[in-house]
């Protein structure tokens, strides 16, 4: 019996029939007031002419990886300008989940977000008004203040504004710092995706924040999976505790595990393609 081919090779060999299939490194300016920092970036482009939908992607304290870009690919096979923003390479750090990794403020990855919105919204190919965020634990925090309405008001504050329309819908897949949005308000529509098992960026801040937004009156919605822990979804990772990485920054606790889930990740995929075919093709 033959075994069906890995996810990442379907792409690649789809890649290879199609007409256009392609991807080029650019750069754009954050938008970090009177010191802005020029971005390094990953573009995924479709086939074909005419507007676009776009999803900008943010990787995770490891930066960005094979996964990051294998759901890049996954994005424009389905039709998405898709950009991966490097904020570790922009600042000259491989990663920033040990405990002698550098300290980039919170900031910093809110204005590449915003600077990736800006260029997205530049570019002749890509409809404006059809623009998704999607980012992995440390990048999911992003993704979801992106969308919040209280760190948007904080950002302008700084002299920070998202150009209108702004995100139309953001996912966080198993996301950092959900605690600190608990008593905040999306609002634009969420999606969290992590595995209940997960003892890294625990889950149970999430589903308060979710079930929080929710009585506010808040698009958000979680989902759980069973047994599932940090990086379920990348494709061929062995189940591994990690004891170098920091879990808890506030007590400085260290160590997660880490491990694929085939059934997760397939469930994972489903609901992205649903949820920004929904909110980003209407």
């Amino acid at each position: 019996m033959l075994k069906a081919m890995p996810r990442a090779v379907v792409l690649a060999l789809a890649c290879l029939l199609a007409a256009g299939c392609a991807s080029s490194t650019v750069r754009f300016v954050n938008a970090t007031p009177k010191t802005p920092r020029e971005v390094p970036a990953r573009l995924y482009t479709p086939s074909g002419a005419g507007l676009f939908p776009a999803v900008v992607l943010l990787h995770g304290c490891q930066g960005v990886s094979a996964s990051t870009r294998q759901w890049a690919r996954w994005f424009r096979d389905r039709g998405y300008i898709a950009l991966v923003v490097d904020s570790w390479k922009a600042r000259g750090i491989r990663e920033d989940c040990s405990p002698v990794s550098p300290e980039v403020p919170n900031t910093e990855r809110f204005d590449d977000g915003v600077g990736a919105l800006r260029f997205l919204q530049s570019r002749s190919d890509v409809d404006r008004d059809r623009i998704g965020v999607i980012g992995w634990s440390n990048g999911g925090v992003y993704s979801m203040a992106l969308v919040n309405g209280p760190s948007r008001e904080r950002a302008r504050r700084r002299g920070v504004i998202l150009p209108e329309p702004g995100y139309r819908a953001a996912v966080g897949v198993y996301p950092g710092g959900c605690h600190s949005l608990i008593d905040q308000l999306v609002e634009r529509p969420l999606l969290v995706l992590i595995g209940d098992a997960d003892d890294w960026t625990e889950p149970g801040p999430c589903v308060q924040m979710v079930e929080a937004m929710r009585r506010r009156g808040a698009d958000a919605s979680i989902v759980l999976y069973p047994g599932a822990v940090h990086y379920f979804d990348v494709e061929g990772q062995k189940r591994t505790f990690l004891s170098g990485v920091v879990k808890d920054e506030e007590t400085g606790q260290i160590g997660a595990t880490v491990a694929y889930d085939a059934p997760a990740d397939a469930d994972a995929h489903r609901r992205v393609e649903e949820f920004f075919g929904y909110h980003l093709r209407r």
